[in-house]
């Protein structure tokens, strides 16, 4: 356009056959100037760049013990701002011992003499253990002293068979004078009976044993063992007695407490703690069968904290996070388990109550429906969900989610294992299951798998979440900051000498330094724990923060400055040949003056590339270099490739050798770049306006259907998770890299039906898509999301 008005509007000059062959070769070599222009001030390098960090951070995290099975999970975890986690296995090592016990009235704080217990209790006590489990639970004593027995199965009836075990008896001897065959009605255990019963058809009647949470198994029993072994009658002054006296203090130490009782159904005279029937009882009225029970023992069962747990949980705090514990446990246990982790923080208000009091609280007495402002009052306070049941679990994560207390929308994680927390997990920001004791429901609902069990892999994902945002931002600061250099140079190159000083090749080759390479530079830095220290930026934080824009804006100046003195001033300062020519002399050879302004510029770049790696305002730009050698490796080999193109590029890439004291003047005026850049964090950024960002946006404009009509490959329930998407311009990213993904594939299934002989077209009428991706081995597009219908049905039986 400028050449346009500058020949025929000023200079008035006539179109004429004899110039047209100038004109044309102008028009040429302006056209590539503006298409080269065009490709550098694009970035399209950030699809690649926000690619790489999530498969690198990705990879990388399975070390950590997390295995990722959707990727924007990976960049969400980042910003998570409460997480509802399980005790057991999770908080806890999942390795449960009976430590304390409640025999023949007598409470032992540590495990009894079998002889010492009277015979007709023992004798009852380890019947019920074996035989009223899971015949698949077992523990399996080591050869080696020192090595603990290995438990398989339910961690809970381990214990209990540990206790036999610790008590010298043997339950495998038991469990074959019953056999599973022999065994004529159990009721399992689920999260609303609370306990697990067995039936055993003897010769003068039945046998009812069960074991379940104490304070419930306690109000069905009528009688107890006394210490001779003779049942006594069960009054309810005698039950609150026992559960001040003994349950709660095994509660409050953190034990878990069961309680084992049974029933005697004769068919003949029946004994005071004995049912008569005179036709065989129905089985299915099972509140009729199980009460008027004879407790014989509870039992404390220990679950220790895992070692690591207090640590990760303070390191979450730190970092913004709330944890909140979500358990089925006596509220006392739950309690002391959230105190020992360090949930319940001393002169901290908090909110520890049961999962009926929660219901009670937050839904309308009259209609039954959760209340988002009653549920508003309770959430902010609550550490501690006990007694609860996977619904609970889902209302809690559903409720905070929907929450508008805070001005950011909370980003809920929680864990889960069960099959019944498979709407939980799905509803939430990021859903973790556990990869050991998790059901393939609950693994196929989540977003990331914990390969351990642990907590502490949780915040390892927290902190990669981080690095994947920070890894973003870097790249953007450094792509910003070469994209309006090259853009202005080339510009104003253009409109004051009638040529640019970057070359089209030579702006190429900073194309593919600032997307391909700093790309694969940025994205591998490993996170750190500094990442923890700062609180989650929240859903309307600026993409491009103050700082960054300071840091933009920074170094363009410098840089701007220091290649405009070279071009207008470079040549007298050097006293080389200027490179500035006139129009006859466009065929003229390169210049050793634009050579060295191109060697500056790239010389600036890579040593802002270095700067790039810091973008939060600290000084120590080269802490942590060491533990990125990718980097060093890129950043090194990019610094020989532009030596080589210096001396040996020639004609093809416009350049001229340069003498040893052109080439410290480069090295020169590119290592004042990382001096520019500790004068740049000087300036205070809390005195930069609000407008010196960019990217800031709220909820409702991180709705995927607005983003230039471009849609994720998401299934039809993917309304639930929309609120959680990151910034839009990451998204859009990977949205354009599965559609490039798309038209290569399409044009390897256009060849393979050329060569074939036969038309794609007739294909689509007789194939169906995946008959389609079979033939031509076409993959599906990566799947971004799993979402969770908002239309959830929760069944609370097993």
């Amino acid at each position: 356009m400028k050449f346009c008005i500058h020949e025929f509007a000023v200079k008035k000059e006539v179109w004429s056959s004899d110039k047209t062959t100038i004109y044309l070769e102008l028009f040429v070599k302006y056209f590539i100037i503006g298409v080269t222009v065009l490709v550098v001030a694009v970035p399209e390098g950030l699809p690649l760049a926000v690619t790489l960090a999530l498969a690198y951070s990705v990879r990388k995290m399975m070390f950590d013990n997390n295995l990722v099975r959707h990727l924007d999970a990976c960049e969400t975890m980042g910003n998570a701002t409460a997480i509802c986690s399980d005790k057991t296995g999770t908080l806890t090592t999942n390795r449960m011992t009976v430590v304390q016990s409640y025999i023949g009235c007598i409470h032992y704080k540590q495990t009894p003499n079998f002889n010492d217990i009277n015979p007709a209790i023992s004798n009852l006590l380890i019947h019920t253990i074996a035989i009223n489990s899971g015949y698949t639970s077992k523990v399996i004593l080591s050869k080696d002293s020192s090595t603990l027995p290995t438990q398989l199965g339910n961690k809970t009836e381990c214990a209990l068979l540990g206790f036999v075990l610790d008590l010298g008896q043997d339950y495998d001897a038991l469990r074959e004078e019953t056999p599973v065959d022999k065994i004529y009605k159990i009721y399992t255990f689920n999260s609303v009976r609370k306990s697990m019963s067995t039936v055993l058809k003897l010769e003068d009647g039945f046998r009812l044993y069960t074991k379940g949470a104490s304070e419930i198994v306690l109000k069905k029993c009528d009688f107890i063992l006394g210490h001779d072994g003779i049942p006594k009658p069960f009054s309810l002054q005698d039950q609150e007695d026992m559960v001040a006296n003994v349950i709660e203090p095994m509660a409050n130490y953190g034990l878990r407490t069961l309680c084992l009782a049974f029933k005697h159904f004769v068919h003949g005279p029946a004994k005071e703690n004995e049912t008569h029937y005179d036709e065989e009882p129905n089985w299915e009225k099972e509140d009729e069968i199980i009460r008027g029970l004879t407790c014989i023992a509870v039992v404390g069962i220990e679950d220790p904290v895992r070692s690591e747990v207090p640590g990760a949980i303070k390191k979450c705090q730190e970092a913004g996070i709330t944890v909140r514990m979500v358990t089925g446990d006596n509220v006392n246990t739950a309690r002391s388990i959230a105190a020992k982790c360090g949930i319940l923080r001393p002169g901290e208000e908090f909110l520890v109550i049961e999962g009926r009091e929660f219901n009670h609280r937050i839904r309308d007495p009259a209609t039954g429906e959760v209340k988002q402002e009653l549920f508003d009052q309770v959430w902010p306070q609550l550490r501690v969900l006990a007694r609860s049941s996977p619904q609970d679990k889902y209302t809690l994560v559903k409720g905070i989610i929907d929450s508008r207390v805070n001005a950011n929308r909370e980003v809920v994680a929680v864990t889960g294992d069960g099959t019944n927390d498979g709407p939980a997990l799905k509803k939430a920001d990021v859903g973790f299951a556990m990869g050991i004791s998790g059901t393939d429901v609950a693994k196929e609902a989540s977003d990331i798998i914990l390969t351990d069990d642990n907590f502490t892999s949780i915040v390892k994902a927290v902190m990669w979440g981080r690095n994947v945002y920070d890894s973003i931002a870097k790249f953007l600061q450094f792509q910003l900051t070469v994209n309006v250099v090259a853009v202005l140079v080339a510009f104003f190159g253009a409109c004051t000498i009638n040529d640019s000083p970057l070359k089209a090749i030579q702006m190429l080759w900073v194309n593919l330094i600032m997307d391909t390479l700093a790309s694969l530079a940025l994205a591998t830095e490993l996170p750190t724990e500094e990442l923890l220290k700062r609180k989650p930026y929240g859903r309307t934080k600026a993409l491009i923060s103050r700082t960054m824009m300071k840091n933009i804006i920074g170094h363009a100046i410098y840089q701007l400055t220091v290649i405009f003195v070279l071009l207008f001033g470079g040549a007298e300062i050097l006293d080389i040949d200027s490179g500035r020519i006139e129009e006859a002399e466009k065929h003229a050879p390169p210049s050793q003056h634009f050579t060295i302004i191109f060697n500056t510029f790239v010389m600036m770049t890579l040593f802002n590339e270095v700067n790039s790696r810091k973008i939060h305002g600290q000084r120590n730009i080269l802490s942590g270099l060491r533990r990125n050698p990718v980097f060093v490796g890129i950043w090194v080999g990019t610094l020989i490739s532009q030596i080589i193109i210096i001396e040996l590029g020639g004609f093809a890439f416009s350049t001229k050798g340069l003498s040893l004291e052109q080439w410290l003047w480069c090295l020169f005026l590119g290592i004042g770049a990382l001096l520019w850049g500790q004068i740049i964090t000087t300036i205070p950024t809390h005195k930069l306006p609000h407008l010196c960002t960019w990217g800031t946006s709220s909820d409702a404009q991180l709705d995927m259907d607005a983003i230039d009509g471009a849609k994720l490959d998401a299934s039809p329930e993917s309304d639930d998770h929309v609120g959680r998407r990151g910034q839009i311009l990451w998204v859009r990213g990977l949205t354009r890299l599965q559609q490039q993904i798309r038209v290569v594939n399409a044009f390897r299934m256009a060849l393979d039906a050329r060569y074939d002989g036969h038309s794609l077209s007739s294909n689509y009428s007789s194939q169906s898509l995946e008959n389609l991706r079979m033939r031509y081995k076409f993959p599906a597009s990566p799947r971004i999301d799993a979402s969770a219908s908002t239309n959830q049905t929760v069944d609370t039986s097993v």
